[in-house]
């Protein structure tokens, strides 16, 4: 739990960085929709290519972005044996029983797998290159169009924001519990699935306990410095587009271009 780095800031002098947080959230939109419409390995080749050069521009370390498929690494197990065995279509590899492999499944798995991953990494991306209060404020500004219908965007937007902020929190939390109960005598370790479940139980309570004791010291001291959600409230930076933006935003709708062409065949 350790290895969870959403919601964490990596603090970096680089391009993106000093990004405005509505390009990093317009791109990490548009990479989100070119991930999804990959349908060859070609498409997944763009997608890596983009994403190892948004990496390298970030200037973070590979292997603090890394923690992050480290983090999913039990989800990703399971979405590929779920495709890989029970995937029916094509040309069988080999059969037991009910279980058969084929060679459709395993590039349908390959591909889920790639898609996750990646979705993972490019999104973790955003939070580590954007501070909490940026990654709000742009938040805001993009859903300023829903105020026409009355609804409560900085609500929504802060809420965002403290939820993305206080995973990492949480998952302190979450380590002092267990380290207690294991000076406690408590074991996480050893036994099957069931007796392991079974110790998560006092992890869990004192969790919950933490997590309402954090809530009421951030409602009060929201409240201490008269904090509302007004819709006139005015901020020390003040959030605009520049040319760096406006090219960072062209160089991801090319690539989403590209990644349409390669799933209509017609480059590829």
């Amino acid at each position: 739990m350790r290895d969870i780095t959403f919601g964490q800031y990596y603090p970096r002098d680089s391009v993106v960085h000093r990004l405005d947080p509505r390009t990093k959230l317009l791109i990490s939109l548009v990479y989100i929709v070119a991930v999804f419409l990959c349908r060859t390995y070609w498409a997944f080749l763009a997608s890596f290519l983009f994403l190892v050069i948004s990496i390298l521009v970030s200037r973070i370390p590979v292997l603090s972005i890394l923690k992050t498929v480290r983090a999913v690494l039990f989800i990703l197990l399971i979405t590929v044996i779920i495709n890989l065995f029970f995937y029916g279509d094509g040309e069988p590899i080999f059969s037991w029983w009910k279980i058969k492999v084929t060679w459709e499944g395993a590039r349908f798995a390959s591909f889920m797998a790639m898609r996750l991953v990646f979705l993972v990494v490019g999104t973790s991306l955003v939070s580590l290159t954007t501070t909490p209060m940026s990654l709000t404020d742009g938040m805001e500004s993009l859903m300023k169009p829903l105020k026409l219908v009355r609804f409560p965007v900085h609500d929504v937007a802060i809420i965002m924001s403290i939820a993305l902020r206080f995973i990492p929190t949480l998952m302190d939390e979450i380590n002092k519990i267990m380290m207690a109960q294991k000076a406690r005598g408590a074991d996480f370790d050893s036994g099957n699935l069931i007796k392991r479940v079974k110790a998560l139980l006092p992890i869990l309570i004192p969790l919950f306990v933490s997590t309402f004791r954090i809530a009421d010291e951030l409602a009060l001291a929201l409240d201490a410095r008269c904090y509302n959600a007004t819709p006139n409230r005015t901020k020390m930076k003040v959030l605009s587009f520049n040319a760096r933006d406006i090219l960072a935003l062209l160089f991801s709708l090319a690539f989403l271009a590209v990644i349409i062409l390669l799933r209509i065949g017609i480059i590829g």
